[in-house]
């Protein structure tokens, strides 16, 4: 039997059975705030020492609610009849920084209806647009044309903020003040009247192209590096929306707060002990390191269409995730309260 017609027959079993597997993406984001539910009641409002057992209990749970979008990358992979079951893949990938953009929207129209409620609602009704959006599958390679270089270039550009803005909050770790300072430099560019504007046109313009993009190639099943690309910039294009509508709606116009160091980590209670807040930990470790991670792929990319061996191209972005995750956990740990003075005394 030819590989062709193990292809047609397995196209054949999938179009005549359904398939359960595609619904898993919607179940884990459904499970997700309940996950996060379940560690602030582990951990409690109280800045005590946990026993043991709860950490442990913790620990697994706030990994539990990271698989979430990593299952989706995986099910994305996955070769499917139905363009719209790999979509909802990829749509479960960006549900930690969803759940962020859905609080605050919530908190903006002074929502009666209870976050969880509402999440749920839509996470059926996304379910159930994926199993009706049905049609051929689409060619391996999709008519991006341009698009995908003009994103790439702006990528490029925007790579010096991403470096710096990432760098001010490592200096998290040496404290509050380490990181007000380096802002504050930071903000005499990219905070003037020139250049916000000028960085919001083009955050905007990334998150425009990346979804363009992120469509058209999420219509076909493609390699884990491929769907990782695509299912990183899905991440940020929302990440990037809902963070701008924390800063520029929430924070300036609603609440009229300086968006600061406090602002970040949700103070006086913190990302770990409030039952709102520990939503912001997966959202901002992930988007530091989908962000990372995201323009390796990037570069990934270029290097082999100049001539660089795919073996060694995916040997350095294997790398430079691993060091994306690293900056990460680096990141949100002193988001948490974690000081390098303190690890070293």
């Amino acid at each position: 039997m030819t590989a062709f017609v193990r292809l047609q027959n397995r196209r054949r079993f999938l179009e005549t059975h359904f398939d359960y597997l595609a619904l898993a993406p919607a179940a884990a984001a459904i499970g997700y705030p309940f996950l996060l539910d379940a560690f602030h009641a582990v951990v409690g409002t109280q800045t005590v020492s946990l026993p043991p057992l709860a950490i442990a209990n913790a620990t697994f749970i706030l990994i539990a609610a990271f698989v979430v979008p990593f299952l989706g990358i995986v099910l994305a992979c996955r070769p499917t009849p139905n363009p719209g079951s790999r979509r909802l893949a990829y749509a479960s990938v960006v549900s930690p920084t969803l759940y962020v953009f859905l609080g605050v929207v919530q908190a903006l129209i002074k929502s009666p209806i209870p976050d969880e409620v509402a999440w749920c609602a839509i996470w059926l009704a996304i379910a159930i647009w994926s199993q009706s959006a049905r049609g051929p599958v689409a060619a391996a390679v999709p008519a991006v044309g341009d698009w995908r270089v003009v994103h790439g270039v702006t990528a490029a550009v925007l790579f010096l903020y991403v470096v710096f803005h990432l760098t001010n909050h490592l200096f998290g770790l040496m404290g509050p003040d380490a990181h007000a300072t380096v802002m504050k430099f930071g903000r005499v560019v990219y905070r003037s009247a020139v250049g916000e504007p000028v960085l919001v046109a083009a955050m905007l313009f990334q998150v425009r192209t990346g979804l363009f993009l992120a469509w058209r190639w999420s219509a076909a099943a493609h390699d884990f590096q491929r769907t990782y690309q695509v299912a990183s910039g899905a991440y940020l294009s929302v990440y990037i929306l809902g963070h701008m509508n924390s800063v520029f709606v929430y924070a300036r116009s609603f609440l009229g707060i300086p968006t600061d160091w406090n602002f970040a980590i949700g103070a006086p209670t913190g990302l770990i002990h409030d039952a709102w807040n520990i939503r912001l930990l997966p959202h901002y470790a992930l988007g530091a390191f989908f962000v990372l991670s995201h323009l390796a792929s990037g570069l990934r990319v270029v290097l082999i269409a100049h001539g660089v061996d795919q073996r060694s191209a995916d040997h350095l972005w294997g790398v430079c995730v691993a060091m994306s995750a690293i900056v990460a956990a680096a990141i949100v740990a002193g988001m948490c309260g974690v000081r390098i003075g303190a690890l070293a005394s």
